[in-house]
């Protein structure tokens, strides 16, 4: 019998089809007046090709993992990457067998352009779940990775405990000192009312400053995105998370945590990459990956560089740019503003399958 979870997919499907029209963005919080245009998001300039399959009957099957999603990247101490994925399942379909989350793969690819290969799993011959806990216990159904950073030999992962899609009972960091190996808690839950329900899913940086920046929102795809940032050293000190915020006409540090971005986001990576940073993510209200180039994750993202990097489609009329039930788009390690490759996850909510990950490739997106 599936899971009780995965008998009601209506609550992901909604989630993950977000509203498929346009959805009209609210007037800009914080006090910005007037709110100034973002940029067009579109241009000729960019190309889009999907590059490969990353999951799937064949490829991960060795792994006891066929049907995964999302597929979140770092760079190891060791090296390598490692990408964290969320519920995992034996078989090629949602709720087919063996149920996990998070697990991890090592990839050695260097050559992103012929497409990510895995060489190892987490655990083992077979991909295990990176710390024990049993799913639809009476507290909470299933942990999902949120986002992971590498500080020095030290790798850090976010996660979210949720109980049903969408509902979130508090959230958590874990650490490796093993390049992922072996995780341990790191002492502290976070609440999942923490500034308003914008501080649950989370995606972050490390800059040239010391500091670790942190974008944040709600796991329900119709929240905005707030900032905190972190000394690296105090990344496990909540207590720390200094928040962006607007007030006495000013943002500053310290102040009130104050929306950055209105939308309806969803799954988040943001990163440096080639002295600027980029924030790429599901955009659940136009139902499609977009991207933003900026100087510094404090710059006024509704005038920064704005593109849509794929597109949502129908199934059975899909191409490279236009993926019928997309989410996820996390930047993986070795990209570049002008070559930039992704991971993007699609799950098929009537049926079961595809649920898996991909591998896209964006050139121009800096253009």
């Amino acid at each position: 019998m599936k899971p009780d979870r995965f008998n009601r997919r209506v609550r992901r499907s909604t989630l993950l089809r977000g509203a498929l029209g346009a959805a009209g963005v609210a007037a800009l919080g914080g006090g910005l007046a007037p709110r100034l245009a973002h940029a067009d998001p579109t241009t000729s300039a960019q190309h889009v090709t999907k590059i490969a399959d990353l999951t799937g009957p064949g490829l991960t099957t060795r792994f006891r993992m066929e049907a995964t999603d999302l597929g979140i990247p770092a760079a190891t101490p060791d090296g390598r990457t490692l990408y964290i994925f969320g519920d995992t399942f034996e078989h090629a379909h949602v709720g087919g067998g063996w149920w996990r989350s998070p697990v991890a793969l090592y990839s050695s690819t260097t050559d992103l352009n012929a497409g990510v290969t895995f060489d190892s799993a987490v655990g083992g011959e077979h991909a295990q779940q990176l710390w024990h806990y049993d799913h639809d216990n009476p507290v909470f159904s299933t942990v999902l990775p949120s986002d992971v950073i590498t500080i020095g030999n030290t790798m850090y992962l976010h996660a979210m405990v949720n109980k049903g899609l969408g509902n979130v009972v508090w959230t958590e960091i874990w650490r490796s000192d093993d390049s992922g190996a072996t995780w341990v808690h790191t002492g502290h839950n976070i609440p999942s009312d923490l500034h308003g329900g914008l501080f649950q899913l989370w995606t972050w940086g490390l800059g040239n400053d010391g500091y670790v920046y942190i974008y944040s929102t709600g796991f329900q795809r119709d929240k905005p995105i707030i900032l905190h940032r972190v000394p690296a050293d105090q990344i496990t000190n909540i207590d720390a998370y200094e928040p962006w915020g607007w007030r006495d006409n000013a943002w500053n540090w310290g102040n009130a945590p104050t929306p950055i971005l209105e939308g309806r986001f969803g799954e988040m990576s943001l990163r440096p990459l080639d002295g600027k940073w980029v924030l790429t993510w599901f955009n659940a209200g136009d139902y499609r990956i977009d991207g933003i180039i900026m100087d510094t994750p404090t710059s006024n993202l509704y005038t920064a560089h704005r593109r849509t990097l794929i597109w949502g489609g129908a199934w059975g009329r899909e191409n490279d740019s236009h993926v019928a039930q997309l989410y996820g788009g996390y930047i993986i390690p070795g990209s570049t503003l002008n070559d930039l490759h992704l991971s993007v996850s699609q799950w098929n909510t009537n049926v079961g399958w595809p649920y898996r990950v991909m591998q896209h490739r964006i050139r121009g997106f800096n253009s």
